[in-house]
């Protein structure tokens, strides 16, 4: 497939700029002085999902590379995420792939794809005395907390529909449409039997006695979960900046598969840091399902991620082809329109 004219820009500067990236004994890449460029507006979700991210920033390896972060901003969901990308609020994310791809051609967000940041990542728990199979799913009142349409759990609901031939319209008059700090909480309050969730709350929910059901990877093999995106703008006008940005998050990725416990620490405290901005109800941040345990974080890194910013461009293909067949986008185009990678 044809590449695109900025990917030959990225890759000619790559080519220029690249270092190695070290490990955790390893000295950051070194760069000789350039001029300054802008500094980025961030942004990550509020979950595992970005977890090379929360590890990077807390280390300080940002700065380190001579990546000048402008701010640090968490949104719960990727659909929030994706909103903020439409008011071109922000410069570069770390956001799951669905959403992503849904801004980039319903919105008409001019956004690429530099790297990923993980495969897999979502799953649907279950109160095992309401639910023990898939099923279940399709039976009259039981009630299924999942995002909204357009999200990838939504797409992965459909993709159990899909595998395991449920009723597509018994299913979707069982779903109640929340967040997912929301179905946590619903789910051990009983008003919700299942929730299709991204990690790390799945991991949450079974440290409080709410077993998985179905992962993503018994669903949708090597789907791909979370990229890391910049706007075309920001990227043909800071270079530089993408570069050493991909290049912190390749050692930050390195850094979690070789260290799964320590990054755990790291996440579980940047995360509860985060929790207490962003829910601001007291009764809400008390919760003990909603602490986020280093336990239930080392699980979710380990287990229901696949930590890698290695992509597959057929993969984000049938991604996209997936979301047209869904109706979530309004037409199929070529990934290569959205992807910046090295191939």
């Amino acid at each position: 497939m044809a590449r695109t004219a900025v990917f030959g820009l990225f890759v000619a500067l790559a080519s220029v700029f690249s270092a190695c990236v070290g490990d955790a004994g390893a000295e950051a890449p070194s760069h000789d002085p350039m001029p300054a460029e802008k500094a980025i507006v961030l942004a990550v979700e509020f979950c595992s999902h970005a977890a090379c991210a929360y590890v990077a920033e807390a280390k300080g390896w940002y700065g380190e590379a001579g990546v000048p972060i402008e701010s640090f901003d968490s949104y719960v969901t990727g659909m929030a995420l994706s909103a903020a990308l439409t008011r071109g609020e922000i410069d570069a994310a770390y956001i799951c792939l669905i959403p992503a791809i849904c801004a980039f051609a319903n919105a008409k967000v001019p956004l690429k794809i530099v790297a990923g940041t993980h495969r897999y990542g979502y799953a649907v728990s279950c109160n095992p005395e309401r639910i023990t199979s898939p099923a279940d799913l399709q039976k009259p009142g039981i009630r299924i907390g999942c995002a909204r349409e357009g999200s990838p759990t939504d797409a992965l609901l459909q993709k159990a529909v899909d595998v395991y031939r449920l009723n597509p319209q018994k299913v979707a008059a069982n779903i109640r449409r929340m967040s997912p700090p929301k179905q946590l909480l619903a789910l051990r309050m009983g008003h919700l039997d299942a929730a299709v969730m991204p990690e790390q709350y799945p991991s949450m929910a079974e440290s409080a006695g709410f077993p998985v059901l179905l992962t993503a990877q018994d669903l949708w093999p090597d789907m791909q979960g979370s990229v890391l995106i910049v706007t075309e703008r920001f990227l043909e006008r800071n270079p530089r900046s993408v570069l050493r940005l991909v290049e912190v998050t390749e050692r930050s990725t390195e850094w979690i598969n070789r260290n799964p416990e320590a990054a755990a620490q790291i996440l579980a405290k940047a995360l509860r840091i985060t929790g207490n901005r962003i829910f601001p109800v007291k009764e809400i941040q008390q919760d003990p399902v909603l602490d986020t345990t280093p336990q239930a974080l080392q699980r979710s890194l380990t287990e229901r991620l696949v930590c890698t910013t290695r992509i597959d461009p057929e993969q984000v293909q049938k991604t996209i082809d997936y979301l047209a067949d869904l109706g979530y986008i309004r037409q199929r185009f070529e990934a290569d329109q959205i992807l910046a990678i090295d191939r």
